[in-house]
């Protein structure tokens, strides 16, 4: 029984060579200099400071550029609008990074193959949702509906295809 499993992860060494390489370009920007403006990797996500919080938001349009052109979604990163201060005045993002499907999302994915009549089972498997039916061409039937469906608002990829 033909299946696959629909997943959303992140591309680890892509997302720390586009941080390198804007940490590189705010050091050598003459609009950051005497900012201190980094950018870090952390346990909660990624951390971007600069001495002034239109600096920090420069720095994060930095760093999506550099994302963007790794060819990393900007959809698992969730940039919080206020920001934070820090010592001496200086501010602080805390960009949350979101990898694997959440339970509510897995749901509503499950719940929208169901909804497309499909002959296929769709199942929630921790991180990702297991999609399998008796035709191949069902498959990539709920494949191409995942792909149309705007509301889910997470970057989905298709894996561990097997006949």
């Amino acid at each position: 029984m033909p299946s696959f499993d629909v997943v959303s992860k992140l591309d680890w060494a892509e997302v720390a060579n586009a941080l390198n390489q804007a940490q590189k370009e705010l050091a050598q920007r003459f609009d950051f200099k005497g900012t201190d403006a980094a950018v870090e990797r952390n346990e909660a996500g990624i951390v971007v400071s600069a001495s002034e919080e239109d600096r920090v938001r420069a720095a994060i349009v930095v760093l999506q550029e550099k994302l963007i052109r790794r060819k990393v979604s900007l959809k698992h990163f969730e940039v919080p609008k206020k920001a934070e201060k820090g010592p001496k005045g200086s501010s602080r993002i805390q960009i949350k990074v979101q990898e694997g499907i959440e339970t509510d999302k897995a749901r509503e994915i499950v719940k929208l193959i169901k909804d497309s009549k499909l002959k296929v089972q769709a199942a929630i498997h921790e991180q990702s949702v297991r999609v399998s039916g008796k035709n191949r061409d069902d498959l990539q039937a709920v494949i191409a509906l995942l792909r149309r469906a705007e509301s889910l608002n997470i970057e989905l990829q298709y894996n561990n295809f097997r006949d």
